[in-house]
């Protein structure tokens, strides 16, 4: 009961709008910490959760070492993944005052499709590594919440199943390998299914350093080659999306590929295309220059290059080649709805969000995934009830402001 009255409390400072005069700031800094360090404790429900970072302590509780590491890592020294982060920093948010924000309505459009939120949920492979329901429960939540899934080609579970789950067409995000008869049978099964949309990805083209999955894998006691005897070719093609291509490791790596590769997707399927993985105006021009239908600013959560330089940071230059000419998506390292709100600012059409409701998968299945969403939904209208705007499209660049 103590726990119960003592969460109450929290969540009435979190609040408050006294807080900061009453001096009491670093006290519920102290305070928030000791919650994240209790939180398994704490958090017995999703319904216990102050933000999306109490899933994140009781996912890393509730995983094996290994599944947790392939969850958490970035590349070499983390370096992006910490930047995905830090980025969010160097933009200050502008408030207008004197605003009816009675009515908040978080609907928008994109590539036709309505939307009732501009969150949306990212593409995350394997997800039966952390919860048994796997992608049925983020479909079943997604669903239940009313937002856009796009499903990751490494999904543990078939699109068909998926698609019927959600109730509605999903997007299709593709990692295309270096054998097109692969990559086109899987673009035409997916559109088969009813997906309207593939997300190609361009930038895993030779794979990634993924330091600190080693470090988390050589912690864990347990037996992996229990449930991955035969190694990577074993695990590849037992993916639904991938089943009798007779992959090996080295299929995936693209070093070849171009931008005539669009082309070739043309070739293949009447889906709108959509370039995820792009992080500088070059490439932004290219794509659209290419025929790309929107594009997809990530640098895969810090888990693809060790630039050190985080999505919020690249979304700017993006925005300014692309100048409206084709929406604008982005993802890596949003965790509040502020975060998310800076994003749309700066000219983003959607913000996608991977790790928060993995977290949530991995603690309480659906109903977590369900909490992420409602939690980040909630605190996007929050602040834009803060700043002044009423609806995303009112939300602009006059609300933002950058450091120097």
């Amino acid at each position: 009961m103590q726990a119960v009255e003592r969460r109450r409390f929290l969540q009435f400072l979190a609040a408050s709008p006294a807080l900061a005069s009453a001096g009491m700031t670093s006290v519920l800094a102290e305070e928030t910490l000791e919650a994240h360090e209790l939180a398994e404790h704490l958090i017995a429900s999703p319904d216990d959760a102050l933000d999306v970072f109490d899933f994140h302590t009781a996912a890393k509780r509730a995983l094996p070492s290994s599944h947790y590491g392939y969850l958490a890592t970035g590349t070499d020294g983390n370096e992006t993944l910490a930047a995905n982060r830090e980025g969010f920093r160097n933009v200050y948010l502008r408030a207008m005052r004197m605003v009816d924000t009675r009515e908040i309505s978080l609907q928008t459009e994109l590539l036709g499709h309505a939307l009732e939120s501009p969150v949306v949920l990212a593409p995350v492979g394997s997800q039966k590594a952390f919860h048994d329901d796997a992608e049925l429960a983020t479909a079943a939540a997604a669903r239940a919440r009313n937002h856009l899934q796009i499903l990751s080609n490494v999904t543990s579970t078939s699109i068909e199943d998926v698609i019927a789950t959600r109730g509605e067409p999903v997007w299709f995000q593709l990692y295309p390998t270096d054998q097109w008869p692969v990559a086109r049978g899987m673009l035409q099964r997916a559109e088969r299914a009813g997906a309207r949309v593939v997300v190609l990805t361009v930038d895993l083209n030779a794979g990634s350093n993924r330091v600190m999955l080693g470090q988390y894998s050589r912690a864990d006691s347990r037996d992996c080659m229990a449930c991955h005897s035969g190694g990577f070719d074993q695990w590849i093609n037992a993916k639904p999306m991938y089943a009798g291509a007779k992959l090996t490791e080295a299929n995936l790596d693209t070093p070849g590929m171009t931008w005539a590769y669009l082309d070739r997707i043309r070739s293949a399927t009447s889906m709108k295309i959509v370039v995820k993985g792009i992080v500088t105006a070059e490439d932004a021009a290219a794509a659209v220059d290419s025929g790309a239908d929107a594009v997809y600013v990530s640098n895969h959560g810090g888990r693809a290059e060790a630039s050190g330089w985080g999505a919020i940071e690249s979304l700017p230059e993006v925005v300014a080649a692309i100048d409206g000419t084709v929406p604008v998506m982005v993802d890596s390292g949003f965790r509040r709805g502020t975060d998310i709100f800076k994003a749309l600012a700066l000219g983003a059409d959607a913000v996608a969000v991977g790790r928060p409701y993995i977290w949530g998968l991995a603690a309480f299945g659906q109903a977590g995934v369900e909490k992420v969403l409602e939690m980040l939904d909630a605190e996007l209208r929050m602040v834009m009830a803060q700043i002044g705007a009423t609806t995303i499209e009112e939300i602009g660049s006059q609300h933002v402001g950058h450091r120097s």
